[in-house]
This record gives structure tokens, C-alpha cells and sequence, in this order.
């Protein structure tokens, strides 16, 4: 890089040396970034964030005199910028994490993934891609996070319609003609994808004739707890996928973190699969692999609905599923924390809705 405004600059917060050294060694392995500063605790992080004023912070969940939680909070409601926790692999982990990207933290980065570790290969060129780019776009990341008050509240604030009992949506939807009925909702999500998930599915009433599924990215014991945390916000019920469960209305089924997860249909009834392979493929769940079973299962008859996330992961699938007379419904990149996945179906011209992310419900409401 050749000039300052354009590195990426950012701060780590860790009370664990080791991983101050291994997250500066990874990050900085891209001459297009710089770690300019550390801290050891969560008050070290807030004072150091606030007076360096980086493009990100990384910063560790469990952390002495003040946790990565309390300093999210404060760093959000005085002067917002793009944080990515570091999360362990625990229940406890992953819980928090979510916790977290309900505050406002737009990502994570579990803790196991050090400089030193072999399963960071498979994941570092698409962790630096996705830092930059999340860089690059904290300007409206951040003006959207004030202007919806977030600020103010110290949270990600929850639509008074993902409350239990209340209105499922916002506005009465237009209701669109479609020459088969859906059978199915398919929605991919990767970076971001769990706040936005808690914009959809929550607005969705219980008796939509389709069932649900989802395949976000994101490691094991993180999906369970998501599951969990959108159960209880929803009318539906919503539970990780074991495999062997059908594909219903009033379910919602999420893919395993770790795990594919495929859709089977025989006869009137759809199953879905849990399984490890293909070995090879950066993420587990992968969207591709999910919507591709599902255009295959359910063609004409398909929703497929791409949430926030980075690269392309998706576009076959959502591609197969639009060709074959499915609908498709893509988030705008307004209100994406990463507009990469989106973006793909909709220059390829395979979207059939463009919509916010406090609209998807709408959408997918208008097609019952």
C-alpha cells in the first residue's frame, strides 16, 4: 500500500499475550493492514479505542476488570466503530458471541484460529478479505447503527414485532402472484447473518404453509445457541437440524455449524440430511450446498432468500433455484453488514426481490 488512508488500521484487545502476538502476526501478513495498538483488558481497549480511533477492533470476550461485553457497550454508545470479537468454542462462547452481535459487533473470530494454528490456512485469506471489507464500510455500517438509535439503547433493538404476540409485520405486505405455491424458504447467511436472521424469521407468523431452513456460517455450538436464542423470540419453533427431521410449516430447521445440511424429497415429504463431506469445502454449512438440494427438491416451488455475508458462496444454488422458476429474494446492500453474497445474485441477475433487511418478512409474506 502506498498511502496511510488506505491501510486498514486497527487495535487488538486481549488479555492473553500470546494471542496479542498471534492476531498482530496474522493480521499484518496483509501489507494492506496495521495493528496500531493493543491493549490487555476491556478499559485498556475503550481509552486505546477511543484516542487511536482505528478503521476495527478486534477485541476477546473474557477479559479482567472489564469484560469484551461491557467494552462493546461503551465503545458503541460514545463513539461507534466495527468490533470483532474473538469468541471461544464453548456454549458459554458462542452465547456470548451472539449476545455481542446483538450489541453491535459486526462479526467474530473464534479464538482457536491463532497465527500458530493449521485450520488457519483454510480461513485466513477469507478472514483479511472480510476485515477489509468491513473496513471500507464502516462509515455506513456505523451511521446506520446511530441513526436507528442503537446507540442510545446499547443494543441491536429488537422490532417490537419480533416480541411474542405482537404484529408480525411492519406493513401489510403486496401480495404477489407466483404459478406454483412455495413449498420451502431457504435462507443463506454468512458475516452479519445472525441479527439479521432475528429481522426475519421472528416477523414470520406460524401458520405460513412452507417450512424453513437456513444455512448460516458458523462453527459448531454456535448454530445451537443461535437456534435456541431465535426460539424463543419466535412463533415458530426453531431448532438445529440432527438430520432426518421434515421440512414443515411452523419449523424452522438450521444447519449444524461443522456439518452440511441437504433437503430429500419423496413423494409429499422432505427430509433433511446432516453429513460431513465434501471435505474440502471452506464452510460448513455451506449455502451452495443446501440451495442446490433444494432447487433440485423443490424447483419451481422454492424460495431461496440470501442474507449479508462476504464472497459468492450461494450462487449456484440461488442460481438453479431462480432458473428453475423459484423465487429468489436478496438483501440491499444498504442494510448488509457485507454485501458479497447478495451482490452476486443480483448481478447475475438472478433476484427477483431487492429488499432492506427490515422488509425480507414482508417479501416472503407477499408470496402466501
Amino acid at each position: 500500500m502506498t498511502s496511510s488512508e488506505q491501510t486498514v488500521r486497527i487495535l487488538v484487545v486481549d488479555d492473553s499475550a500470546f494471542m496479542r502476538k498471534a492476531l498482530t502476526m496474522m493480521l499484518e501478513s496483509d501489507p494492506a493492514i496495521k495493528v496500531i495498538g493493543t491493549a490487555r483488558d476491556g478499559q485498556e481497549g475503550v481509552e486505546k479505542a477511543r484516542q487511536l480511533k482505528p478503521d476495527l477492533v478486534t477485541m476477546d470476550i473474557e477479559m479482567p476488570r472489564m469484560d469484551g461485553l461491557t467494552a462493546l457497550r461503551e465503545i458503541m454508545a460514545s463513539n461507534p466503530m466495527p468490533v470483532m470479537m474473538v469468541a471461544s468454542m464453548t456454549t458459554e462462547g458462542a452465547q456470548a458471541t451472539l449476545e455481542a452481535l446483538e450489541l453491535g459487533a459486526v462479526d467474530f473470530i473464534p479464538k482457536q484460529m491463532s497465527y500458530v494454528s493449521l485450520d488457519i490456512i483454510k480461513i485466513k485469506d477469507d478472514l483479511l478479505a472480510k476485515i477489509k471489507d468491513i473496513a471500507s464500510r464502516r462509515t455506513i455500517l456505523m451511521s446506520r447503527f446511530r441513526r436507528l438509535g442503537k446507540a442510545s439503547s446499547g443494543r441491536w433493538a429488537k422490532d417490537a414485532a419480533t416480541e411474542k404476540g405482537n404484529s408480525p409485520y411492519s406493513d401489510s405486505p403486496e401480495k404477489r402472484c407466483h404459478p406454483q405455491p412455495i413449498g420451502v424458504i431457504a435462507i443463506g447467511s454468512s458475516t452479519g447473518g445472525p441479527p439479521a436472521l432475528q429481522k426475519v424469521i421472528p416477523k414470520l407468523p406460524r401458520s405460513l404453509p412452507a417450512g424453513i431452513i437456513v444455512a448460516q456460517h458458523m462453527p459448531p455450538t454456535f448454530t445451537r445457541s443461535l437456534a435456541d436464542r431465535l426460539d424463543g423470540m419466535s412463533r415458530m419453533s426453531v431448532q438445529e437440524a440432527a438430520g432426518g427431521e421434515r421440512v414443515e410449516p411452523g419449523t424452522v430447521l438450521i444447519a449444524p455449524g461443522g456439518r452440511q445440511m441437504i433437503v430429500k424429497k419423496r413423494g409429499f415429504t422432505s427430509t433433511v440430511e446432516v453429513f460431513d463431506a465434501p471435505a474440502d469445502t471452506l464452510y460448513k454449512p455451506c449455502v451452495d450446498v443446501t440451495m442446490l438440494s433444494v432447487a433440485e427438491a423443490y424447483g419451481g416451488s422454492a424460495m431461496g432468500v440470501v442474507l449479508t455475508g462476504m464472497g459468492s458462496n450461494g450462487i449456484d444454488g440461488f442460481t438453479k433455484i431462480h432458473d428453475q422458476g423459484g423465487v429468489v429474494i436478496a438483501q440491499n446492500e444498504e442494510s448488509c453488514v457485507v454485501y458479497g453474497m447478495p451482490r452476486a445474485v443480483i448481478e447475475a441477475e438472478k433476484a427477483d426481490q431487492i429488499s432492506h433487511i427490515d422488509n425480507i418478512a414482508n417479501e416472503i409474506a407477499s408470496y402466501f
